[in-house]
């Protein structure tokens, strides 16, 4: 993985979580020497000017290149401060959407942003800006929270379920902690959903696990260590989160991959479902990433 991190896309909407984003961002761009690029999407106006008179038309053009100018101006404050952050743009359409076409065309290796969410009934139906973007993104997408300090990488979190697309993402792992000196856990979480086990049941699947996780190939690590793990839970998004947080780890390193398409739309993968609730940072590899 010689390029495996030249451009990074951050996207703001310059709240809290975005300036935190950024940080994140920074912190990642340094040790592999990749530049940033800086996106603000503004709301698509053009239907506003359908039957308009022509001289409030030419007004409210002058406003709306007005507010960009306001945007340039704020990012330009942000590109003085940060030696990573080399070009910076304003655009105007659905904010998901340009920030999916933005990182086709500057062929990105991430995407940082904050997860911002739309009110718990949107969120349930539609999904927020951050949900929509992880469906399509043609890169791996960094979604931070809202912190204070400088971001760090010390402990990161593999969760597996023994997927087809689990070697992929052991690779991202493996690299990131390679370069960034973190130790690595990879952890398979027991859904028990409500089943009940006898003490003596829980402890031969919880060892048939362990033995299933040693028997993967071995990786020689270099200054980190590697630790496997299996967890119990009521299913998979909660035990994550709860072993993240219990464990204090610096990030978690997921696929958005789900089988069922319908479960996907009305629930979810549970990697969206531990990006809601988790105070962890996610590097979720969206489904588009396993094909090149």
């Amino acid at each position: 993985m010689a390029k495996f991190l030249q451009k990074i896309l951050w996207a703001t909407d310059f709240s809290e979580e975005a300036r935190e984003a950024l940080r994140y961002a920074e912190t990642l761009a340094e040790p592999y020497g990749a530049e940033i690029l800086g996106l603000h999407v503004m709301m698509d106006l053009s239907p506003v000017f359908y039957d308009t008179e022509v001289v409030i038309k030419g007004e409210f053009l002058a406003r709306v290149n007005q507010v960009k100018q306001d945007i340039y101006r704020r990012l330009e404050k942000y590109k003085e401060s940060s030696p990573r952050l080399n070009q910076i743009m304003v655009k105007e359409g659905q904010e998901a959407s340009v920030i999916i076409e933005t990182a086709e065309a500057e062929k990105v290796d991430l995407i940082v942003m904050g997860k911002r969410g739309l009110s718990a009934v949107e969120k349930f139906f539609i999904g927020s800006v951050t949900t929509r973007v992880l469906h399509c993104s043609p890169a791996p997408v960094l979604v931070t929270k809202k912190k204070s300090g400088r971001p760090k990488f010390k402990k990161i979190l593999v969760p597996t379920d023994f997927s087809e697309y689990e070697e992929f993402e052991r690779d991202v792992a493996w690299e990131l902690a390679k370069t960034l000196q973190a130790d690595l856990t990879f952890l398979h979480v027991l859904e028990l959903h409500d089943y009940e086990f006898s003490p003596r049941e829980l402890d031969d699947l919880f060892d048939s696990l362990m033995k299933r996780l040693k028997r993967r190939k071995k990786r020689q690590a270099e200054g980190f260590q590697v630790n496997e793990d299996v967890y119990r839970a009521i299913n998979a998004g909660v035990g994550i989160v709860d072993y993240a947080e219990t464990h204090h780890f610096d990030l978690i390193v997921m696929s958005t991959y789900t089988q069922s398409k319908l479960e996907r739309f009305f629930l979810g993968s549970t990697t969206e479902k531990v990006i809601s609730y988790s105070n962890v940072p996610v590097w979720a590899i969206p489904p588009a990433c396993y094909k090149k």
